[in-house]
């Protein structure tokens, strides 16, 4: 039916004509403007969102990538008692009981732990524990036995490293890899990572140790897969004892080119503990067996060695003092007595320059010079070490290097090493350290890539936050950002990158930025150190850039101490001197264009109370003698090379 009224034809042509004015209006305006054309030139964001596109990584995700249980057999024989599965609980933040019987539980819970027992007679400490027949019938396996039994596994497991050590295991005693009982106990291993493994929330990598030690010196590398079971169980873990294995490096290289050849999987290796290698973990002219080092040697090391780990429990391997004595810092939780050895073999002052970190970057300045590739290119990580099944690396949390010296009122003065040049007593042990790993997410693939790009830092166990970039025009206002990231990542390269020359001789800039741990003490200050190498050799320069409080450098070109409020008695400190957060953006004053360097910074912590001060408030006897009353924990972040 039609509507014809007056009043409807009215509407229509209203309609009509407004929607002609629309289109003229319309025609008339300029299209719409994008949003961030809007946006300040004084703002940097792209967006008015500034997290809006971002693509790198937010938070560090800690863990400890050097972790022993009791299917390792030192640890076992030690008393250790935990398995794979109860590390794995304890790391992501449950309770539970160690060995000794004592509740334990994190502060934090951990974002991701390796398992890396010792490949060497894998499964042969749970069987020798369970009295198997086979074992007990050898004269050795039935002495340690019923030793163990009666409460002597320290002595077991000294007798045992000391065999080991040298190429004396028994042979009649020894796990092959070939063997049901090796075969069945990395299939657990590789089980309870599997089973742990949380993408999101919670990581297990499988891993190994590779244990070499050549006459007691330490050659030992953790070996961590990107993997899952499926390739993993594949190819048995490598071992050092022929015919299966080899304590050469350069055989574990080859095995882990050989797994991913026939798995089409990723692994990577890192070695710790130089500072017990005498002089032999970082070579300059030839290996320990004399065999000059070569294009293969440098290439092969830097491809499948991609990390370092600075500090653990053995010992921090930054430098020495011998090395470094310009360094007021550098005597660290320091240990240089000797090797692995039943009696450590004695330590000389010439095998240094080949056992630490920061000598060994210089190192690989000049064989890279000489050879081509700088195969000491590594970035820096923490890890315990523990043989506990416990990652504890915080002073007040600690348990110690093994289950026979977890917490009690004895452990301080038990000699740790022992030979002519002097005495490690227990309360040398070192509550050390944590690995902090810029992952996009918390993932095996994730996080085994961050570690293979190098993305990562050690710390001592605190959980202090890090930046540390390099460019060449970082400026005061990329820092006052309060989101110095997204700046780092644009005008430069994060920790473990590389930079190269921008051609016009300009030195480069670095940022770096540092918060405290929310429940640790406030920071002192932070520490470029830069190494090179020219016609004279390689040098090094410690730059101190950004401290707190109003203290200024000193005739002799140092910063005062930032003080130490740490009380004895109580085992307590305050945090009224120190900052909660440092960062600077500091340019290099003495670059030269023309010759390699390196640089990475160190973050310095005020005292606080070291674990064997507050080991002697909470059993109430004296601090021992020599033991310091107080630490300054740090981290090391991964270099930043440049190359002309």
């Amino acid at each position: 039916m039609k509507n014809s009224s007056p009043r409807f034809i009215l509407f229509l042509i209203l309609a009509g004509g407004l929607a002609t004015l629309s289109l003229q209006v319309a025609a008339q305006l300029p299209p719409p403007q994008d949003p961030d054309d809007l946006l300040s030139h004084d703002y940097t964001g792209r967006s008015y969102s500034p997290y809006a596109g971002r693509s790198f990584a937010t938070v560090p995700l800690w863990g400890d990538s050097h972790l022993h249980t009791s299917n390792s057999f030192d640890a076992g024989a030690f008393g250790n008692r935990l398995t794979p599965e109860d590390a794995y609980r304890f790391a992501r933040g449950e309770e539970i009981a160690s060995s000794t019987g004592i509740r334990v539980k994190l502060s934090r819970p951990l974002d991701w732990l390796v398992v890396s027992d010792h490949s060497d007679n894998m499964g042969f400490f749970p069987d020798l524990l369970s009295g198997a027949p086979h074992l007990l019938s050898d004269p050795t396996g039935k002495d340690w036995y019923d030793r163990i039994m009666s409460g002597d596994g320290p002595g077991v497991a000294y007798e045992m490293i000391g065999l080991f050590a040298n190429g004396n295991f028994p042979e009649s005693l020894t796990y092959w890899p070939d063997l049901e009982p090796f075969k069945s106990t990395w299939e657990r291993i590789v089980g309870a990572a599997e089973d742990y493994n949380d993408p999101g929330r919670f990581t297990a990598f499988i891993g190994f140790e590779w244990t070499s030690l050549i006459t007691g010196n330490n050659m030992h590398r953790v070996v961590i897969y990107r993997d899952d079971a499926s390739k993993a169980l594949q190819i048995p873990p490598y071992t050092t004892y022929p015919p299966y294995g080899s304590i050469n490096p350069r055989d574990l290289w080859s095995w882990l080119g050989d797994y991913e050849d026939r798995t089409g999987g990723d692994i990577l290796a890192l070695a710790h503990n130089g500072n017990l290698a005498n002089g032999i973990m970082f070579p300059i002219d030839a290996q320990y067996d004399g065999r000059a080092l070569d294009r293969e040697y440098v290439t092969q090391r830097i491809r499948w060695e991609p990390l370092y780990e600075i500090t653990q429990i053995k010992g921090d391997g930054e430098t020495h003092p011998y090395l470094s004595p310009e360094d007021e810092f550098a005597d660290y939780e320091t240990w240089d007595i000797g090797n692995l050895d039943t009696v450590p073999t004695v330590k000389t002052d010439d095998m240094l320059a080949g056992e630490y970190a920061r000598e060994a970057l210089k190192r690989g300045l000049e064989l890279e010079a000489r050879l081509g590739t700088n195969p000491y290119k590594f970035g820096f990580v923490g890890s315990t070490d523990s043989h506990t099944g416990l990652a504890t690396a915080e002073e007040d949390n600690f348990f110690g290097k093994h289950s026979g010296a977890e917490p009690d009122p004895g452990r301080m003065e038990h000699p740790f090493l022992q030979n002519d040049k002097g005495t490690i007593m227990g309360w040398g042990m070192v509550s050390s350290g944590l690995a902090a790993v810029w992952a996009e997410e918390n993932t095996r693939e994730a996080l085994f890539d961050a570690m293979a790009r190098k993305e990562v830092y050690g710390t001592t166990g605190s959980r202090m936050f890090v930046r540390f970039f390099g460019g060449w025009d970082y400026t005061d206002e990329d820092m006052n950002s309060r989101n110095p990231a997204f700046a780092g990542y644009d005008k430069g390269v994060p920790m473990g990158g590389d930079l190269t020359g921008p051609g016009d001789g300009e030195a480069p800039t670095f940022m770096v930025y540092a918060l405290r741990d929310p429940i640790g003490g406030n920071l002192d200050r932070i520490q470029i150190i830069k190494g090179w190498l020219d016609s004279d050799g390689t040098h090094e320069q410690v730059y101190d850039v950004a401290w707190s409080g109003d203290r200024t450098p000193g005739g002799d070109g140092r910063l005062p101490p930032v003080g130490n409020t740490v009380d004895a008695a109580t085992a307590n400190f305050t945090n009224t001197i120190g900052a909660p957060e440092l960062g600077t953006v500091w340019t290099d004053p003495d670059f030269d264009p023309g010759v390699t360097a390196f640089y990475y910074a160190r973050v310095i912590e005020i005292p606080t109370p070291r674990w064997s001060t507050i080991e002697a408030f909470r059993f109430g006897i004296p601090i021992p003698d020599g033991a310091p009353v107080s630490t300054q924990e740090r981290a090391y972040t991964s270099p930043i090379w440049y190359t002309p």
